[in-house]
């Protein structure tokens, strides 16, 4: 059988990165059968976030920086394998070192697999690659924990901890096997059968100008949907909690963030829609203080809507300034560090935790609400003075 084209290689690229997503994300729903099969306490698992973090970042950084020298599928195919074994190790190892060890293994591996990824994605489709693999990976996120929920809520109580884990590595082996089979590429070229993706006019491309762009952007990613799937989401649960609620709300919010990220390219909203997807994030931050002190379920589904559509459109803002304004030589690593930046977003739910007691949650999700108003008004600023310099 034939090999796919460089041009039919998008697919598997995108399915690689959405396999990245659920495989890192789904473990989100696997935290209550933890809880009360393995009697791991709320502080372990909420450390198994930390530590996967910690394998993270380092995968983004070094992924997509290896990627530029020696090409982005040797690079995801390792990060995608090295992803698969963590959660291998997490099905045979369940008491704590087995799942910090895992979270760790699979950070690493997800960090190389998405850096490198979105930049095969870019190099083969260009600003419509970019936006793809965005797209994907948050479909990933979101399609991981509400399967695993699933499968944990229905499936018989022996072996609800290991069909999550049997089902996320095989789709891991499955997009492994399919990528072998693609000629291999090498380093950053423009897109096959497309122009080249020129930058802003005005605007030469360089890091420094991509990342000026990309960053208050960033900020914006993964701080607002985490505020429903995981400050809000227990809030609200009550005794309705289960395995099946932490994938509900992660369907919700990060489905609303793939409608908004599809409706925005198709649309052909171009860089403003940062703007609006800084405003969403501050009406929703707004919205989730009332959340926070009410527990209205309804006012809840808003609010992951909301703060959903703003993950989505800062998401995509971001990927597309690293497309326009990155060097194609530098692209993995400006790719690197815009995730990287995203994900200093899952610190906020920590630090709402922290600030609980002595200051409540009100205030701080309302200077949250400001600050991303800031955000907004920056963009503004910025695209005002390409358009000046054009």
């Amino acid at each position: 059988m034939p090999r796919p084209t460089r041009t039919g290689a998008l697919p598997v690229v995108v399915l690689l990165l959405f396999v990245a997503g659920w495989a890192t994300n789904h473990f989100a729903a696997i935290i209550p059968v933890l809880r009360y099969r393995e009697g791991l306490s709320a502080t372990v698992l909420a450390g198994a976030f930390g530590v996967y973090a910690l394998g993270l970042l380092p995968g983004l950084l070094g992924g997509g920086a290896l990627s530029d020298r020696v090409g982005r599928r040797p690079v995801v195919l390792v990060g995608s394998t090295v992803a698969a074994a963590g959660n291998l190790l997490m099905l045979c190892w369940h008491p704590a070192a087995g799942i910090y060890t895992g979270r760790l293994v699979v950070g690493v591996g997800v960090g190389l697999a998405m850096s490198a990824g979105t930049a095969w994605a870019a190099d083969l489709g260009g600003r419509r690659g970019t936006t793809i693999a965005g797209t994907v990976l948050t479909a990933g996120f979101a399609c991981g924990p509400l399967a695993t929920g699933l499968v944990a809520q229905v499936v018989p109580s022996s072996v609800d901890l290991a069909a999550p884990f049997l089902i996320t590595i095989a789709l891991s082996v499955g997009a492994i096997l399919a990528a072998l089979r693609l000629t291999p590429p090498t380093r950053a070229t423009a897109p096959a059968g497309a122009p080249a993706t020129t930058s802003t006019p005005g605007e030469q491309r360089s890091v420094g100008r991509a990342l000026a762009r990309s960053v208050p952007m960033a900020l914006w990613v993964f701080s607002t949907v985490t505020v429903p799937l995981i400050v809000l989401a227990g809030r609200v649960g009550g005794e309705h909690n289960g395995p099946w609620l932490p994938g509900v709300a992660a369907a919700l919010a990060l489905g609303t963030g793939v409608a908004a990220q599809v409706i925005a390219r198709r649309a052909e909203w171009g860089p403003r829609a940062g703007i609006a997807g800084a405003l969403l994030a501050a009406v929703g931050f707004s919205l989730a203080a009332v959340v926070d002190a009410s527990a209205d379920v309804a006012l809840f589904v808003v609010v992951a809507v909301v703060l959903g559509s703003a993950y989505g459109l800062c998401l995509r803002s971001g990927l597309v300034d690293v497309e326009n304004l990155t060097p194609p030589a530098h692209r993995g690593i400006t790719i690197g560090i815009y995730y990287v930046c995203t994900y200093l977003g899952f610190g906020l739910p920590v630090l709402l935790e922290a600030l609980r007691g002595p200051v409540g949650t009100l205030t701080p999700l309302l200077v949250l609400s400001g600050l991303a108003v800031a955000a907004a008004v920056l963009r503004a600023a910025q695209l005002r003075s390409a358009a000046v310099r054009a």
